[in-house]
């Protein structure tokens, strides 16, 4: 574990301390060793020049036994002299001081020339370390020997034991008063320093209250005799008024700390309440948590603000029927609305962060690529419609890629946004048929009123040459295969006009099943001679509508012969009955159980002259006629083939026509919507 701030500051003033102490140590030991050392010489030196001046009278007499007292003498002087005696100046022994015979090896061990007054060297004897002294012995200029003086080192030694014992106490007394008076002056420092750290991890918890900064002796209002109650650093004991904004003392500034603290270091509110750096922090640490709570506050508020909104602008976005989506720089998508997760058919989480690649196919895909980056790099908008071919049919999208611009024209990203015109296109494809229609009713109306009248003369021709030709010629078989086809003409010319212009309507209030029996009254038993049967699934209602019932009739009349062509021979057609979406809508179903109709056809059969029966069979203008009956009174028909499920046969074609009953529908207001699916 390592150690906290106090410890470390411990730590570093013992180990300063320590190293200081030992630096001294050292340099005192060896300062006391070289004076003790330099003692010694000048003792030793002193005794032998002493010792030497006595020795020259027993020299000159050889006298030995007083050579020997004198030598006693001098080794009883102290107990650190080791050894004592004189050379003659040939060096060999006069008299020693050894018990155990005097060492051969000591007379050249330490050599003295007669220039010299004295020679010391430190000896090695294996035992003990001796400093031996050699002072030459003269009288006059004459050498007469060499005096040896050998002293232990145990008195240095002792000394310099004694000096470490003292220097080591004197260290460690020292360390323990200089670690008393850190720990006295480093205490409210670590303590504030261990409250600022304890406040900082509060903080980052979450708690902003915090309160660091010691309580004051006398605040701000007590200095300044102030009872402004509506003053900001009134009665606040945690934070300095120089840190607070708003304050109303009269030598404030107005702002923040920023802009305040200049002049309030001149006060003398701050001159007395602010203390040393470590108050100070922790002053500006309260500031500091006072300043995030309330910019938190803020932030929360705005974020709380920014999410309504957020969510508000989701919704409507999702209530667009539009699809619409944001793409990043990357093309990566940003947010969508929910029209454009049902296009695509996945959750909002599975498009957002992902990019063309990842949504359609690899064409699709490298298509939307290049048209995002080229809206991207120009910045122009691109506007196009889309055909798109599914599982459901052909789609049409009309689309508008839009850049998103920030700051200095810096596109930003794209809004892609797009609405289905299938229905559009299928209402354009209608209109197109019914100009086209028009222009042809025109055309046909022309046409009928210039055959109409070469027509009338051939028939007339015809019928006069069959009464003066003889019947069993064969003349009378072409005149007669002459007025045939002119009748045949004839008829197609007034089918003609019949689909060109509208004939003046007479509008009634009748019951359709009344005008369907009608028809069927008309038409059954021609259809039983070849065993087509006709079946009425009636609605038990009452289905009364106001239009044109002959006009009707004759719809009905079309709807049954091309149901009775299309079987040929026995089979049967369904009549179904009913209301519509509504009570308002009256829904006829024709089926029958014939051949059918291919797929491509299907759009074909409501133009004018289509026909896929014989040419003597048929004109090609009587569903064309129908469908003008059925606009003219605002309804619709569709074709199935074959039938819906449920509904008709099981083969075959089914025609629904969907009616409105007109009963709250002005008189003569019959032309309107209309439409015809296959």
């Amino acid at each position: 574990m390592r150690p906290g701030f106090r410890g470390k500051i411990y730590l570093g003033f013992f180990s300063l301390l320590l190293i200081q102490g030992l630096v001294i140590f050292l340099w005192v030991s060896q300062v006391m060793k070289d004076a003790l050392l330099e003692e010694i010489k000048t003792r030793e030196i002193s005794i032998g020049m002493n010792l030497s001046a006595r020795m020259v009278e027993p020299i000159l007499a050889m006298d030995f036994l007083r050579m020997n007292v004198l030598i006693d003498e001098t080794v009883q002087l102290g107990d650190d002299i080791f050894y004592a005696f004189v050379l003659d100046k040939t060096g060999n022994p006069l008299i020693h001081t050894f018990k155990e015979g005097f060492p051969v090896a000591l007379k050249t061990a330490n050599t003295v020339s007669d220039t010299q007054k004295g020679s010391m060297q430190l000896l090695d004897t294996g035992k003990h370390l001796i400093y031996d002294y050699a002072v030459p012995v003269f009288i006059n200029d004459n050498r007469l020997g060499t005096l040896r003086l050998g002293f232990f080192q145990t008195r240095v030694e002792k000394a310099v034991q004694k000096t470490m014992i003292t220097a080591v106490i004197i260290l460690i007394l020292t360390i323990l008063v200089a670690c008393v008076v850190v720990a006295f002056l480093l205490n409210p420092v670590t303590k504030s320093i261990q409250k600022l750290h304890d406040s900082s991890e509060q903080a980052l918890r979450g708690n902003l209250d915090v309160r660091t900064a010691p309580m004051l002796e006398k605040n701000c209002w007590d200095i300044m005799q102030c009872h402004r109650k509506e003053c900001p650093a009134y009665k606040n004991y945690h934070h300095r008024c120089w840190y607070l904004a708003g304050t109303l003392c009269p030598t404030c500034v107005e702002g923040e700390f920023a802009k305040k603290i200049d002049s309030c270091r001149q006060c003398k509110v701050h001159k007395k309440c602010s203390g040393d750096e470590v108050q100070s922090l922790a002053e500006s640490f309260d500031a500091m948590t006072l300043s995030l709570k309330g910019n938190l506050s803020e932030l929360k508020s705005a974020e709380r603000v920014l999410n309504e909104q957020k969510a508000l602008l989701q919704t409507i976005l999702d209530a667009i029927p539009d699809f619409i989506s944001l793409q990043d720089h990357d093309g990566r998508y940003i947010s969508v609305n929910r029209a454009f997760c049902e296009m695509l058919g996945k959750n909002k989480e599975e498009i957002v962060g992902k990019g063309n690649e990842d949504l359609f196919s690899k064409a699709q895909a490298d298509r939307y690529n290049k048209e995002d980056k080229r809206v991207l790099e120009t910045s122009v908008p691109l506007v196009k419609e889309n055909r798109i071919a599914g599982q459901k049919g052909i789609k049409w999208l009309h689309v508008v890629k839009i850049p998103v611009l920030e700051a200095k024209d810096r596109v930003r990203g794209l809004v892609c946004g797009g609405r289905d015109i299938t229905q559009l296109k299928a209402v354009q494809q209608q209109l197109t048929h019914a100009q086209k229609m028009e222009s042809v009713g025109r055309l046909a109306a022309g046409v009928a009123h210039e055959i109409n009248t070469p027509l009338g003369i051939i028939l007339g021709y015809a019928q006069l040459l069959l009464e003066d030709v003889e019947t069993d010629g064969p003349i009378y078989k072409d005149v007669t295969t002459i007025v045939k086809q002119t009748k045949i003409c004839s008829k197609i010319v007034a089918d003609l006009l019949k689909f060109s212009r509208s004939s003046e309507s007479i509008i009634s209030e009748f019951d359709i099943h009344d005008a369907l029996e009608e028809v069927l009254g008309v038409v059954e038993h021609t259809f039983g001679l070849n065993h087509v049967q006709i079946k009425r699934v009636y609605t038990e209602n009452r289905l009364r509508m106001k239009g044109d019932k002959e006009k009707l009739k004759q719809v009905f009349v079309n709807l049954l012969n091309n149901a009775f062509d299309a079987i040929g021979e026995n089979g049967s057609i369904s009549i179904h009955t009913g209301f519509g979406r509504t009570p308002d809508e009256i829904k006829i179903s024709i089926s029958d159980t014939g051949h059918g109709i291919v797929k491509e056809n299907l759009i074909k059969i409501f133009e004018p002259f289509y026909t896929t029966k014989a040419p003597d069979k048929g004109t090609g203008l009587g569903l064309s006629v129908t469908f003008g009956i059925i606009k003219e009174h605002k309804g619709t028909i569709n074709v199935f083939s074959p039938p819906l499920s449920g509904e008709g046969e099981e083969q075959g074609t089914q025609f629904i026509v969907v009616l409105p009953s007109g009963l709250n529908t002005k008189k003569g207001d019959l032309n309107g919507e209309h439409s015809r699916t296959g």
